[in-house]
């Protein structure tokens, strides 16, 4: 019996934040890890995705191999046969198979997507790339390209996913079973966990999450920052004149925000962290334990990132890519010859 795949990824436009890293590398890993023995697990690098928005092109290649580089600092066993590291552009399918599910998609089914609202409204129509209204057929081709069942998404993609699920049948019921469905939402979530991990915010503006593509930087740590430079970021995050400390995401999101970055990095539970912290008076004294535990994070990490080796990693991905265009150019095969561009199977 064919082992059920789990398919999911990062976009390997800029550097990680933390919170990337703890909200959904080190898921990812955990995943990975504890699933490979049932599932096939597809952990691929969307190189394709990382310019539906405006980026530095002269850095997107070293961008890729670094974004390989952590999954492999961070713990992903590059040994385990049934865990597959790629490159999505590697395998051309992805963009042949896209062409083909956008000429079965309607113009409103994608203008009603929320996130490329969200994102093309505060960019322009000018400005807005054809790309960026499509991510979501890219997206459900990365996914049916491989027969993908489990899919772990955030609130922020359930709308792409259920487009997925969509496209898929519609397809399905007019040119026969060519693909997998992937599962419902409900049942994602049941599968993974509909606990994702805890959203790390800005720590210059609390009320919003820490994202690698804030412009200033000022309140996102990110991985390759240098350790002083992440303490200077912790000393200066925005807290408030309560004077007292307590988990209050409502009342007092600073703190709350602080007392999730160290409970991530001492890997406790939440309820621990606040419990020893709870009522002090000194903000100083307790950002300044935050900062010492995040100067002891990057510095390990980075030394970790440093001990990779490139050799190691290409050639994962090198056999990663090759498995994949075999199960990817099946699939496609199977679609071109329902669609009229190949001849039909003997």
């Amino acid at each position: 019996m064919t082992k059920p795949t789990i398919l999911t990824g990062i976009r390997a436009n800029s550097d990680l934040t933390i919170g990337n890293y703890f909200g959904a590398m080190l898921p990812m890993i955990d995943m990975a890890k504890s699933r490979s023995d049932e599932c096939q697990v597809n952990l691929f690098i969307p190189d394709l995705h990382s310019f539906t928005t405006p980026i530095d092109h002269t850095k997107l290649y070293e961008q890729i191999i670094h974004n390989a580089r952590v999954f492999a600092a961070a713990g992903l066993p590059l040994d385990n046969d049934n865990i597959h590291i790629y490159r999505q552009s590697y395998i051309t399918a992805h963009s042949e198979l896209t062409w083909i599910l956008d000429c079965f998609t309607g113009f409103g089914e994608m203008g009603r997507m929320t996130q490329f609202k969200d994102k093309s409204s505060s960019v322009g129509d000018d400005r807005t790339s054809v790309g960026l209204f499509n991510y979501p057929v890219l997206m459900a081709a990365d996914i049916l390209l491989y027969n993908a069942s489990y899919v772990p998404v955030g609130d922020d993609q359930t709308q792409h996913l259920e487009f997925t699920r969509d496209i898929a049948e519609r397809m399905n019921a007019r040119f026969g079973e060519l693909f997998t469905v992937p599962e419902s939402v409900p049942k994602q979530h049941e599968f993974f966990g509909k606990d994702q991990g805890l959203r790390i915010k800005d720590l210059a503006n609390p009320n919003k999450k820490m994202s690698k593509s804030d412009d200033s930087g000022k309140g996102v740590i990110f991985l390759g920052d240098t350790p002083g430079e992440a303490v200077k970021k912790i000393m200066s995050a925005t807290t408030d004149d309560k004077a007292e400390i307590h988990f209050d995401p409502a009342n007092q999101p600073g703190i709350s925000n602080l007392l999730q970055i160290l409970a991530l990095l001492r890997g406790q539970q939440l309820e621990e962290t606040t419990g020893e912290f709870e009522g002090e008076s000194r903000y100083g004294d307790f950002k300044k334990v935050v900062a010492d535990e995040v100067e002891r994070f990057l510095t390990d990490f980075q030394a970790q990132l440093t001990a990779t080796d490139d050799a190691v990693i290409l050639k994962k991905l090198g056999t990663s890519e090759q498995a994949m265009n075999e199960i990817a150019n099946e699939t496609l095969l199977r679609v071109q010859r329902a669609v009229g561009l190949r001849p039909k199977a003997e």
